[in-house]
């Protein structure tokens, strides 16, 4: 307390994280002492808007993106024979796209199955926007619309 601040035990916790052999050593642990305040283990927390797990999967954070994301494209679906193609897809870009790119820094070097949840994402909302068939392939619909696939926007696929 030498500088004046102050835990708030009631509005903090304890995250630890590692891998599954170092997570089994402080498995037993229910709270963490800090500055002489008892701050319990949580199992996730979110930082920021990205839901961290203990073994820092990520598959928390995805899948709640892809979840928010899919609300988002069914809704544009709805409504999109009302819309233009350029409205469409601005929608889109602040809807879906944002939400996508928003801290995706983190992903690097996630499991290409948790990248590939978002490419199916990004992939449905181009279908929706261009109105093509929901079976069609979307590499072209990517092209037309400017977008680049997702594991291309991720630092995993960024030259050295």
């Amino acid at each position: 307390m030498q500088n004046g601040l102050q835990l708030n035990p009631d509005k903090s916790e304890v995250l630890p994280t590692g891998t599954a052999n170092q997570l089994q050593v402080v498995s037993s642990l229910t709270s963490v002492s800090v500055a002489g305040v008892d701050l319990s283990i949580a199992d996730s927390m979110k930082v920021l808007g990205v839901t961290l797990e203990r073994c820092l999967t990520l598959d928390n954070h995805v899948s709640a993106v892809a979840r928010s994301c899919n609300y988002h494209v069914r809704a544009i679906r709805h409504i999109r024979h009302l819309l233009t193609v350029d409205l469409a897809q601005t929608l889109a870009c602040s809807l879906i796209l944002s939400r996508i790119d928003y801290c995706n820094a983190v992903l690097h070097g996630a499991p290409s199955g948790t990248i590939q949840k978002l490419q199916r994402v990004q992939n449905n909302a181009a279908r929706v926007i261009l109105q093509a068939p929901r079976r069609s392939h979307t590499n072209s619909l990517l092209q037309e619309l400017h977008w680049l696939p997702v594991d291309s926007t991720s630092p995993t696929n960024w030259p050295s």
